[in-house]
């Protein structure tokens, strides 16, 4: 297993190839099943503009040729449509989709709609895959590329990204890649600047799709400081608690505790690192908790499930001075009623984290380069693009903590 100096060495390699054709150590060769792809675009060399000896690639779709995507027409209601060739501009790149992951967001979209991504609209947003198409001014990476990507990236121009909270940007959200459950999607230059990163080669395409909500993750932690001696609760036992388990086992702390109702998720908890897992209820877990910390309560308590309800109790898992993350959002509109006077004068610091910045997608990006990281216990099943409603309704009745589409 690498050291964290030789990991860091590795990362720091890895960022001056990134921006000076990084292809030249992580992207040797060319990959064979490419070959479909080569035959659905033409390739040729621009002479305007061009330095001697550059070479600009520019794709032109096949008119006869259509792709595959499952678009979202209504919520409750998808269908899988042929859709033109995604064709890159200036900046972009086009990538075929190798592995596309179901997510809780991707559930509630299709379940009741989401406001920011009005119907019909494409969906999926945590994939990887290769490189189909480069449009014009990309310069580190090239077609064959085996990639890994977070979907969004800074305008770097608003107030926000001036203030490096790029996951505020003014822009972020409506500029995000949609559509991975389909064949292809193209990536906006903004996102290809910073947030596609080359897919190692002892990682699966499945795993590499955990770049998204990973970073996620690892964005909810900045700022906050952990001890190996610390107890952490996580109340929930989805994919995303998992996640956060994975990150605090990888960051030194072992005293871990996973608070769900899903049985079988529960048992994953166990497999990646929580000492004691609880699914009896709330009442008797903040009781276990109280009575192991000697009275205090929690050093640091992780809320991911979405629910007002445990918004509420989380606060009454942490000790004096201990650190609430309010990780998962609840539905719009809702309220949560805290005790002002156990906040106030048990200086309880609460913290409630959305979306990522790119540290945040780093630090995701080293976690998962890592061998020792167990991602891979996350997917719980693979389908083909046309069984997305079956992955969905698998996901909806918790018969695992996600499932990978592979188009």
């Amino acid at each position: 297993m690498r050291t964290k100096c030789a990991r860091a060495r590795a990362i720091r390699s890895f960022e001056h190839r990134r921006w000076d054709h990084f292809h030249s150590s992580f992207f040797a060769r060319r990959v064979d099943h490419l070959a479909p792809t080569a035959r659905r675009f033409r390739r040729f060399r621009t002479r305007s503009g061009d330095s001697a000896g550059s070479l600009t690639t520019s794709i032109c779709a096949d008119t006869a040729y259509e792709v595959r995507a499952h678009i979202l027409e209504e919520p409750g209601r998808i269908e899988l449509r042929d859709l033109p060739v995604p064709s890159p501009g200036q900046g972009e790149i086009v990538v075929r989709v190798r592995a596309a992951l179901t997510c809780g967001t991707d559930l509630k979209m299709f379940l009741r709609g989401h406001p920011k991504f009005p119907t019909p609209t494409r969906f999926g947003h945590e994939f990887s895959g290769e490189v189909a198409a480069v449009g014009r001014d990309v310069g580190h990476v090239r077609e064959g590329d085996e990639v890994m990507v977070a979907p969004t990236g800074p305008c770097n121009a608003c107030y926000y990204c001036a203030r490096q909270q790029e996951n505020l940007c003014d822009t972020v959200i409506e500029t995000m890649v949609l559509g991975a459950y389909g064949e292809y999607v193209k990536i906006p230059a903004r996102t290809v600047r910073v947030n596609v990163y080359p897919k190692p080669r002892s990682l699966s395409f499945a795993e590499a799709a955990l770049l998204e909500p990973l970073s996620c993750v690892t964005h909810g932690f900045e700022g906050i400081p952990l001890c190996r001696d610390d107890i952490a609760v996580v109340l929930g036992a989805g994919a995303i608690a998992l996640l956060h388990v994975l990150v605090l086992r990888a960051r030194g702390v072992e005293n871990i505790w996973v608070v769900g109702r899903n049985p079988q998720r529960a048992r994953h908890a166990a497999r990646v690192g929580a000492r004691q897992v609880f699914t009896s209820g709330f009442p008797e877990a903040r009781e276990a908790v109280i009575a192991a910390s000697g009275g205090r309560g929690a050093d640091l308590v992780i809320e991911c499930t979405g629910q007002v309800e445990v918004w509420e109790q989380a606060p009454a898992f942490a000790r004096r001075g201990g650190t609430v993350i309010l990780f998962g959002g609840c539905a719009a509109g809702t309220q949560a009623r805290f005790d002002t006077q156990r906040l106030h004068y048990d200086q309880l610091r609460i913290h409630s984290p959305f979306h990522f910045t790119p540290r945040a997608v780093r630090a995701a990006y080293e976690l998962l380069a890592d061998p020792s990281f167990a991602g891979r216990e996350l997917i719980s099943g693979v389908y083909p693009l046309e069984g997305l409603p079956q992955a969905l309704e698998a996901h909806r009745a918790g018969r695992g903590l996600k499932f990978a589409i592979e188009p």
